[in-house]
């Protein structure tokens, strides 16, 4: 219960609830606390009149406006804008949580010596999200009554309250023992014997626990609740789009008459339902939790024990050496002793950070138990679903990952004591890992005629020493890998390959210990004959075309793969004559690709189907998903057609970098270049920069392209086949994937192997 208790404090006072009201945000206040941050802004500062009067704004600030606005036509009286609203003049203060919070506005001065003061609006900003609200002319008593959270911090504080005494304890009173709950008196072991007999009349009184005794007592008929903006009325019904309880007079005025209503108290049976299912999830997370955190205890005890023993065997190792290794021996015992604390502070870090996320998610589970034991239907569906969201999300954060040790017990050292004593000045640690699997540089790989040149370099983070590299490529038909090349060289040139022939190539490490595993399969595509090497492929592309099976030149587009499972393609297609292929990059300006998502790549959240063609994704925060292919060069279109599209939300489109994060939108980083859009408009974004509003926005059924010219260097979007906005990105370089960005309310298709489309046709035709 004790971890519950952040859970029931005002984030500006520091103390529990008073009062608490419900914010639209889903946060609570307490009413006086609520009052005090109020700040009084002129009407000319507000938002809406700020928007009627022209002034300045960017782009940006409209994107927040559009996002944040909580006007619908359902509109209770209020908005809340992210960020934007007019910002008060007053000095801020800091609560007890350490949460900003502004106070009353100054009173005016006397009104001889002032001027009439202009309208002005009351603005509240929550100190937890920080979101703006405009009061409507009710001012707080537009904000519902958080009764239930009223209940639980009743039920807590008595909770934690003393014992209870002895109503007939002369003197000193004892502590009770029972309660009888017909006389509503509670008597201690001889009181009740003396005063209570268990005979006679008193015979059939029920005797309670004092705890259950003091519950029975606050317990009383549920309170029924009335309307907020008719008083009189009780709430009847749920309204679904709003979701919120209603009034029949709310539905006679027809404020909500075109919207769906239910039963209130089948929404609320419903809505009980839903969070203990919820619960129930992150109840097994933190089982798993405790499970884990016992394992890292245990890996403390192991790397102390490993530790002792391993700084035992040194010791024994540097005195057999005698004089000549005592010089070395302090500096070995100073390695093993910061890989010894290295471990520990990894390990202790995860066991602090997995103990406050623990805290936290048993805090909130003790809370939802607490609301779930609420009688009061309307309050807890004021609630429900921030609560509901709140499980859900706290669950995700339990994702994998997260319960994995990220430190392991043993020390990879191995003192080597057969070297002569010549050589004890430089006696070293060796290394007991073999390498890591080596990066090709798809930047510098090429093909030139029958010749392939490839290039790899060890990852970035790899401390492990490499004493060579194998190179393997395949028969050119899918047949088993051929070691070609072996030595220390990062780059190599293959000549003599077939023309016209398709090649997969892998490279490996190794080292003392042994050989790394192989990197990423790359698929290249030798030249044709010389004969056709001076033909060309024409731009545009024809729209009328037939089928080729030909790998496009791997200078222009690249598949990786982690394995070779046989052979690969693209598909290439030309005119009804057809037209020969060759890595020459100026004789190349389109390749038609033929690619879908990558499972491996993509967000955990990701949910694939249609073979790996469509994706959606179960959580609602934006998610990251690439394509398996990566172009360098070249032109290359593809559409995604959008399958579901509820609750108006705003998917981006685009492409990245291999590394970019699949954890928040597309664009948020310098990785990903982006158009993100929703039912009325679009931005371009990268490296959350926002920029060119456009109007027009999807719906289900509409199609989103993508154009990709890397000739020209540029990224352009359209929607519907019409070009979204002007050129989004210019001066790309690099290796880029496919890439988009969406949550659960989104589903999209993939649709590739396209033309170019007539709009980019038309611009590319003007001299």
């Amino acid at each position: 219960m004790e971890e519950m208790e952040e859970e029931l404090k005002c984030p500006v006072c520091g103390s529990f609830y008073r009062e608490p009201i419900i914010l639209p945000c889903s946060h609570n206040l307490c009413q006086a606390c609520a009052r005090n941050i109020l700040v009084q802004t002129p009407e000319s500062e507000s938002p809406q009149s700020r928007r009627a009067s022209g002034s300045a704004v960017s782009d940006y600030d409209y994107l927040d406006l559009d996002k944040m606005s909580l006007y619908s036509e359902a509109d209770s009286g209020y908005g809340s804008y992210g960020g934007f609203a007019s910002a008060p003049t007053t000095p801020c203060q800091k609560s007890p949580n350490g949460v900003r919070v502004f106070p009353p506005a100054a009173p005016p001065p006397p009104a001889a010596l002032a001027p009439p003061p202009p309208p002005r609006n009351a603005c509240l900003t929550c100190p937890q999200c920080h979101r703006s609200l405009v009061l409507d002319e009710r001012g707080l008593r537009g904000f519902p009554r958080n009764r239930l959270l009223e209940g639980v911090i009743d039920r807590y504080q008595q909770g934690r309250a003393a014992a209870l005494r002895c109503q007939l304890c002369e003197k000193a009173p004892k502590e009770a023992a029972v309660m009888c709950e017909q006389c509503d008196v509670f008597y201690c072991d001889p009181c009740r014997l003396r005063c209570h007999p268990p005979r006679g009349p008193l015979a059939k009184h029920r005797l309670v626990p004092p705890a259950q005794g003091r519950v029975s007592r606050r317990l009383s008929p549920r309170k029924i609740s009335t309307c907020t903006d008719h008083e009189l009325e009780n709430h009847s019904m749920y309204c679904v789009q709003c979701k919120s309880p209603v009034c029949y007079q709310c539905l006679e005025e027809g404020k909500h008459s075109s919207h769906e209503v239910k039963a209130l108290g089948a929404m609320w049976k419903l809505h009980k339902s839903q969070l203990s299912q919820a619960l129930n999830g992150l109840s097994d997370r933190a089982k798993e939790a405790k499970e884990f955190l016992v394992q890292l205890r245990n890996m403390v005890q192991q790397i102390q024990e490993n530790s002792v023993e391993f700084e035992a065997c040194l010791v024994a190792q540097c005195d057999a050496l005698i004089d000549a290794l005592n010089r070395r021996k302090a500096q070995l015992l100073s390695r093993v002793n910061k890989e010894h604390e290295h471990k520990l502070k990894v390990v202790r870090d995860q066991i602090s950070h997995c103990t406050v996320k623990l805290r936290q998610t048993t805090g909130l589970m003790e809370y939802c138990l607490e609301v779930i034991k609420e009688n009061d239907p309307s309050g807890f569906l004021q609630i429900s679903d921030a609560l509901i969201r709140r499980v859900h999300l706290t669950e995700d954060q339990w994702g994998k990952g997260t319960l994995t040790p990220r430190m392991t017990t043993d020390f990879d050292l191995n003192l080597d004591n057969a070297p002569l004593l010549q050589s004890i000045h430089q006696l070293d640690f060796v290394q007991m890992k073999v390498p890591a699997p080596p990066i090709l540089q798809l930047e510098e790989c090429c093909t030139h005629n029958n010749s392939a040149t490839l290039s790899w370099k060890q990852p970035p983070l790899s401390t492990v020493q490499v004493e060579g590299y194998i190179l393997e490529l395949d028969d050119g038909n899918g047949g088993q890998f051929r070691e070609v090349y072996v030595g220390k060289e990062t780059m190599c040139t293959v000549d003599g390959l077939h023309f016209n022939s398709t090649y997969s190539a892998r490279v490996k490490a190794f080292n003392k210990t042994g050989v790394s595993p192989y990197s990423k399969t790359l698929v290249l595509q030798t030249s044709e004959d010389t004969q056709s090497e001076e033909q060309t492929l024409p731009f545009p592309v024809p729209l009328e075309r037939s089928q080729l099976r030909r790998m496009s030149p791997f200078s222009s587009t690249l598949n990786l793969q982690p394995s070779f499972p046989g052979r690969s393609y693209f598909e290439l297609r030309s005119s009804a004559h057809q037209l020969s292929l060759h890595s020459s990059l100026q004789s190349l300006n389109s390749a038609v690709a033929w690619f879908s998502f990558d499972p491996s790549s993509a967000h955990a959240d990701i949910i694939f189907s249609n073979d790996n063609l469509t994706v959606t994704c179960n959580s609602y925060d934006d998610r990251v998903v690439l394509g398996k292919t990566g172009f360098s060069k070249g032109l290359h279109y593809w559409e995604l057609s959008i399958d579901r599209y509820d609750n108006h939300p705003d998917p981006a489109f685009g492409v990245a970098r291999i590394d970019v994060l699949k954890d928040a939108m597309l664009g948020k980083d310098d990785k990903a270049w982006a158009m993100y859009v929703d039912n009325n408009r679009s931005w371009f974004m990268h490296n959350n920069s926002h920029t060119n509003r456009t109007e027009g926005g999807i719906t289900k059924g509409a199609t989103v392209g993508v154009l990709l010219d890397l000739t020209r260097r540029t990224l352009t979007f359209s929607i519907n086949e019409d070009q979204q906005g002007p050129v989004a990105f210019e001066n790309l370089e690099g290796l880029f994937f496919p890439a988009v960005s969406l949550n659960r309310n989104v589903q999209v298709t993939l649709h590739t192997g396209l033309p170019v489309p007539e709009f980019y046709t038309a611009r590319s035709a003007v001299p």
